[in-house]
């Protein structure tokens, strides 16, 4: 049996290489954090607006681009990315249904000579950032001449599927076989790669136009229908309910959610809508966001709500209780999608002007408990901070670590094994902390917990002011707390890929 020592030191090489040390974190004052919280930001890869940041980077600069938008993620203390892999109706895998995006290479259909996506989802793991897959659903290209797309690409296989309109190119939503295509399309990502979800933004039918000319399909396929609209708001709900059930059938344990725009319908329009006066995507982009919500076709719902408080057509103040009395009594989670592109922005309003308006936001949606957290547009921005806006929400309000939201279907599955802590020693600077898994899968994720006394209640560890840390996952782990003194007693919980605790460890007194 080898001693104490021994076994101490053994954990110590073999987890040496694979720890990610996080910050660490100040007091929270009297407001009392959430321990869950969805904390993510966006992206983007059409028009190489965040990554790559140019077409035809090497396959190396491509990567140390995306390690660094990582490194972004963890500064600003997220646990989520959600990155857009199929801009327009192309792939950053390579993908049996559609052409490589010409956002790699410069050439649609070029081999960028890897696999970005692959690379993304592992390197994002390693971080114990979850990886949300963004789909944009219908957008063929961001040009509108058909014979600049690749030869193999589907649309010039089948140029019935594709429609021009406002120089731009859209798979047909009321073709039957274009829904299935689209939906195959994007599944063969899910599938093949360990995502944590699949996410859609804000782009269905481009607009309620008669320009938009569907005409041939609404022929075919809109009998019973009282109108167009009607119909092609039929055809996007489909789209909805059959990626939820594709999604169920084939990797449940991923999240499925949508990020539309923030106005249902304005209450001059239905009643029921928002004491808005903007655009409405029920009526606009044939988006019924607010039925999906209500019939359960969604895990998450992340409207972008990038309105200032008191903006007169579009007031922040008066959208956030909407969806959350939206979303109240639903299982579908809200998430909220922040304008970090428009916070310092000369061309915007006097209001976008003040460092503190987005954290503003976050203060706002403490009083409404159905929201779950942000999401922040676009990378760029959370990165560059103009007139420090990111950095004065993230120190106002993710001074705690936070744990992901668990998806209320999901919460009942088996949990991961209770792990073990081996130590707590205090070291030069801080106290050390040494974890082991115990069950066969290895966890996603460890979250420590100080506190300063031992524990007496499982209630210790549903309160995020005892949470230190949360770790990126491996067998063994080692995390050193800075803010750690003698005395203090730790415990460590595993966490799973759906975001599910385990019980927590043995306690440890800091010696």
């Amino acid at each position: 049996m080898p001693s104490r020592r021994t076994l101490l030191k053994g954990l110590a090489l073999a987890a040496a290489a694979s720890v990610v040390p996080l910050p660490a974190y100040a007091s929270t004052g009297g407001h009392i954090p959430p321990l869950r919280q969805m904390r993510g930001m966006w992206i983007a890869s059409v028009v190489n607006i965040n990554w790559p940041s140019k077409p035809g980077l090497t396959a190396e600069e491509q990567k140390a681009e995306y390690l660094a938008w990582l490194d972004v993620a963890v500064q600003r203390r997220l646990n989520s990315v959600f990155v857009q892999i199929r801009p327009t109706a192309d792939a950053f895998w390579p993908s049996p249904f559609e052409p490589w995006s010409q956002y790699l290479t410069g050439t649609q259909g070029q081999d960028p000579g890897y696999d970005p996506l692959g690379f993304a989802v592992e390197e994002t793991h390693k971080r114990g950032l979850a990886f949300h897959a963004w789909f944009n659903p219908y957008r063929v290209s961001m040009q509108d001449d058909p014979a600049k797309l690749h030869p193999d690409h589907p649309g010039r296989k089948h140029p019935d599927w594709i429609l021009p309109f406002g120089g731009k190119l859209y798979y047909n939503p009321g073709m039957p076989e274009v829904r299935r295509f689209c939906q195959d399309a994007m599944m063969d990502a899910v599938t093949r790669y360990d995502i944590d979800g699949l996410h859609f933004d804000d782009y269905f039918y481009p607009t309620n136009t008669p320009d938009f000319d569907d005409s041939a399909a609404y022929a075919e396929h809109g009998a019973g229908f009282p109108d167009l609209a009607s119909w092609r708001r039929n055809n996007v709900d489909l789209m909805v309910q059959e990626m939820q059930q594709r999604v169920l059938e084939s990797k449940p344990e991923i999240a499925w959610g949508i990020s539309p725009s923030g106005i249902w319908r304005n209450k001059a329009s239905d009643p029921l809508g928002s004491d808005t006066n903007g655009g409405q995507s029920y009526d606009n982009l044939h988006a019924d966001t607010r039925g999906w919500v209500k019939k359960g076709w969604l895990d998450y719902i992340a409207p972008q709500l990038y309105w200032y408080i008191g903006q007169p057509p579009a007031d922040y103040s008066k959208l956030v209780p909407w969806w959350s009395d939206v979303a109240a009594g639903t299982k579908t989670q809200l998430w909220i999608g922040q304008a970090a592109y428009k916070a310092g922005d000369p061309a915007q309003a006097a209001e976008w002007q003040a460092p503190d308006e987005l954290s503003r936001h976050l203060t706002l949606n403490r009083d409404h408990p159905e929201i779950g957290g942000d999401i922040w547009y676009n990378a760029n921005d959370v990165k560059v901070d103009r007139i420090a806006s990111i950095s004065t929400a993230v120190d106002e309000h993710y001074r705690r670590p936070a744990l992901a939201p668990v998806l209320p279907r999901l919460a009942k599955g088996e949990p991961p094994r209770r792990p073990v802590l081996a130590y707590a020693l205090r070291r030069h600077g801080g106290v050390e902390v040494r974890a082991v898994a115990t069950g066969r899968d290895e966890p996603f994720q460890f979250a420590v917990f100080r506190l300063d006394r031992p524990s007496r209640s499982g209630r210790d560890f549903a309160d995020a002011r005892h949470l230190v840390a949360v770790v990126p996952g491996d067998r063994q782990v080692r995390w050193t707390d800075p803010d750690g003194k003698r005395g203090d007693h730790y415990y460590v919980v595993a966490v799973d890929r759906a975001n599910r605790t385990s019980r927590p460890s043995n306690g440890f007194r800091a010696i």
